[in-house]
């Protein structure tokens, strides 16, 4: 698929959802950016006609509103590529989280990128052509100590990826793709619920948003069922597989060094619920690659 195309974005107020935005701006895109917030949708939507965007559509919608979301695909019209970002995330033992924002992280991820593929599919049927991507982690291959939400959250999305995939095989022109990223230098670690005591951030190596979405753009324009953006997933993941002990051992130590931040803060929904617009951003505080 050449640029200029039509692309529906969600979670593109910020992080990876912002820069992958941003990039097909750049190349003359025209776009349908969604979000929960309007204020920093709208400031993303201004980069994004900056940047040569041919058009910037911006839509209001949560992905775990079901009509709403195939309200928002029905007015896109024709559509290219769907690049699905949109997450939330929480820290905390399994034991220790509130259930209801347990359920709420493991929603969004599994219901809401349901929500999201079945209007998108349907449009891509009738097309006969076009590409979902939907934005993974590294934490849907491994598992981590207060990451038990966000785990089973991404670990059941990428089953129903995989389904999805299985599923649509018998239209050649439909693709789609997981692109999953290790430590990201975005805003959701400290948007994210906690009942730790303190924030997260991302474990190195850090990527910059907007490599992850090269990563993403470039399975777009050659599709695959997964692709790892991370230069330490593959051996984080065969640790994991093929030496449990030592990496459960291990993977706790090592995240409260490498994965967590020396503030304090009291426990906190995040934005689990509700946008927290005045923390959304392109990129995070941390230093990337």
């Amino acid at each position: 698929m050449t640029s200029p195309r039509t692309a529906l974005v969600t979670g593109a107020s910020s992080g990876i959802g912002r820069a992958t935005a941003l990039l097909l701006a750049e190349q003359g895109a025209s776009l349908v950016l969604l979000a929960r917030g309007r204020a920093a949708l709208d400031e993303a939507a201004a980069e994004c006609r900056a940047a040569g965007a041919a058009d910037v559509v911006v839509e209001t919608c949560d992905v775990n509103d079901r009509e709403g979301m195939a309200a928002v695909v029905q007015r896109a019209g024709a559509l290219d590529l769907v690049v699905h970002s949109a997450t939330v995330m929480a820290y905390g033992d399994v034991e220790d989280l509130p259930p209801e924002v347990f359920e709420q992280v493991v929603d969004t991820a599994i219901h809401g990128t349901a929500n999201v593929a079945r209007p998108v599919l349907a449009t891509f049927r009738r097309q006969g052509r076009g590409d979902l991507v939907v934005v993974s982690s590294l934490l849907a291959s491994i598992t981590a100590p207060t990451m038990g939400a966000y785990a089973t959250a991404k670990w059941g999305q990428l089953g129903l990826i995989r389904t999805l995939q299985q599923e649509t095989r018998d239209v050649k022109g439909i693709h789609v793709s997981a692109v999953s990223p290790g430590g990201v230098n975005t805003p959701i670690y400290y948007q994210a619920a906690t009942v730790l005591g303190n924030t997260g951030h991302p474990p190195p190596p850090v990527y910059s948003p907007r490599r992850v979405g090269q990563a993403i753009l470039a399975v777009a324009e050659k599709p695959r069922r997964l692709k790892q953006s991370g230069i330490a997933n593959p051996v984080i993941i065969a640790g994991y597989r093929l030496v449990p002990q030592v990496f459960d051992t291990l993977v706790g130590p090592l995240l409260k060094v490498f994965g967590m931040s020396r503030d304090s803060v009291p426990p906190t929904d995040g934005n689990v619920f509700e946008s927290r617009p005045e923390e959304n951003a392109a990129k995070g505080p941390w230093r990337d690659i």
